[in-house]
């Protein structure tokens, strides 16, 4: 049947945190056989899409290689990742055995099983660093200035490997800085969730350095349209997935608390050394050859954000 063969097997690694799990809950409701691989050390239990079949393990470990070989999913979705930006600089070490040998552990068995698609979640700032032009497109020079975002290009570079060795597609979505439902707000990426948090726990949010720093925000709604987008996609490569809009922290903080008690002082905490000053990416390439655009207005994707947290911190 037409169903059935358009059925895929689809394995979403970090598939219970928090794009992943958005990721994961389109998948299925678009019809597909979803498992779901992490290790819980960030990802929640109730993030997981019902129907979804999960396995709680290392992206590093035996056990996922052999879940590979055993199960010869059609398709990795793989968003697992050490992703926190300032652990990568203290431990370069351990950002690789995560972000470069766990992604490898799960390569070499799914190309003698079967697999036959990567989608991989990228980074657009983190990869192109401070902009030579804006916005930064796919053709802008990369120059990562953490092994966050070395390990990210690096497992590009891996990507156009086995496609062209083995032959597995791949699609690399450079994201811009995600943000909505789910986001966790505790550690150093988000600021969207860490401001959101304090604020309607009534503590006081800070802005780091003079907050005049952009960031591209896309909502997550957005990202996994560019996920199902990709899927369908019948070619490999590079593509942002971003909005082509700066927004600076300052901006960015009062429009939160607008949302949520105007009255919260703006306050100022000591910046960040080495802090990336601008990051904006443009989407014509996202647009040309996957159809896809952002749709949700940073006002809008805010709001919904914010009703999300309100409801789970009973605010």
């Amino acid at each position: 049947m037409e169903e059935d063969r358009l059925k895929k097997k689809i394995l979403v690694t970090g598939g219970a945190g928090f794009i992943g799990s958005h990721v994961a809950d389109a998948f299925r409701a678009a019809g597909h056989d979803v498992h779901v691989m992490d290790d819980f050390s960030s990802g929640r239990e109730e993030n997981v899409p019902e129907g979804a079949i999960v396995h709680r393990m290392d992206i590093r470990s035996d056990e996922a290689a052999a879940l590979m070989a055993r199960e010869r999913f059609d398709v990795l979705c793989h968003h697992a990742a050490q992703m926190d930006v300032r652990r990568s600089v203290a431990d370069p070490a351990f950002d690789a055995q995560v972000n470069i040998l766990g992604f490898l552990n799960l390569m070499e068995a799914g190309r003698e099983n079967g697999l036959a698609k990567v989608l991989f979640s990228s980074t657009g700032g983190a990869i192109y660093g401070e902009p030579d032009y804006t916005p930064q497109d796919e053709l802008h020079p990369l120059r990562p200035l953490s092994p966050y975002g070395i390990t990210k290009l690096c497992t590009e570079k891996y990507l156009f490997y086995y496609h062209e060795q083995y032959g597995i597609d791949y699609v690399a979505l450079r994201y811009a800085n995600v943000y909505g439902p789910r986001q966790n707000p505790h550690g150093e990426a988000g600021v969207v969730a860490i401001f959101t948090e304090r604020m309607l726990q009534g503590r006081q949010p800070f802005i780091n350095g003079d907050g005049l720093q952009t960031r591209d925000y896309v909502y997550v709604g957005d990202v996994v349209r560019a996920n199902l987008a990709a899927l369908d996609y019948d070619a490999s490569g590079i593509i942002n997935v971003g909005t082509g809009i700066e927004t600076n922290v300052v901006e960015l903080f009062r429009a939160i608390r607008a949302l949520i008690d105007p009255e919260i002082p703006e306050e100022h905490a000591p910046g960040k050394p080495g802090e990336q000053r601008r990051s904006v990416l443009g989407y014509d390439l996202a647009q040309r050859v996957l159809g896809w655009s952002p749709t949700v207005s940073l006002e809008e994707g805010l709001r919904r954000t914010v009703a999300w947290f309100r409801a789970r911190v009973g605010a």
